[in-house]
């Protein structure tokens, strides 16, 4: 059996977080198998003390009018809105984050809907850091269904490939 280097270093894609609010921050993410979960690891600062904000990929990794040019949550399957653990769930749906006492979010998880290769794929695509908290998809009404009732956008930018150490723009 015969593994290639490339195969064994995985892929990984970053973005870079910035708004009209004071918002900024970095995102990497990382794909270790062809279709194994993707660690999300990043900070995020300049965020209220001690608060949760909804933390989305977009379906567009557009810019040209700010935040609200990357659309809607990245939904290929046509899914109601929800927490990263429910069955169903936008593909973009990556819940909260939450800061801590000085306005930073520092976080590392795993989450095997979106990957960074395939029809599930997020490069190209926009990340968005929401105003307000993410209901989840628990809200009792259809803006929940169809955002988490998250509120206006803090920070966004388009995720991009990132290969051997250089950030490389994709688009799809």
């Amino acid at each position: 059996m015969v593994i290639s280097r490339s195969s064994l270093a995985g892929s990984q894609a970053i973005v870079v977080l910035k708004g009209d609010s004071p918002v900024t921050g970095s995102v990497v993410f990382e794909q270790s198998i062809k279709d194994g979960p993707v660690t999300v690891s990043g900070t995020i600062s300049n965020l209220d003390p001690s608060s949760k904000r909804g933390f989305h990929v977009h379906q567009a990794g557009d810019l040209t009018n700010g935040c609200l040019s990357a659309a809607s949550h990245f939904n290929p399957f046509g899914a109601n809105h929800g927490a990263p653990t429910d069955s169903e769930r936008h593909v973009g749906d990556l819940g909260n984050i939450e800061s801590d006492e000085f306005g930073t979010a520092i976080f590392s998880f795993e989450d095997s809907l979106i990957s960074l290769n395939g029809p599930r794929s997020i490069i190209g695509r926009g990340v968005v850091v929401h105003a307000g908290t993410d209901d989840l998809g628990r809200g009792n009404n259809e803006e929940s269904l169809k955002t988490g009732n998250a509120g206006g956008r803090a920070a966004c930018g388009v995720i991009g490939m990132f290969t051997c150490g250089h950030y490389i723009q994709e688009f799809t």
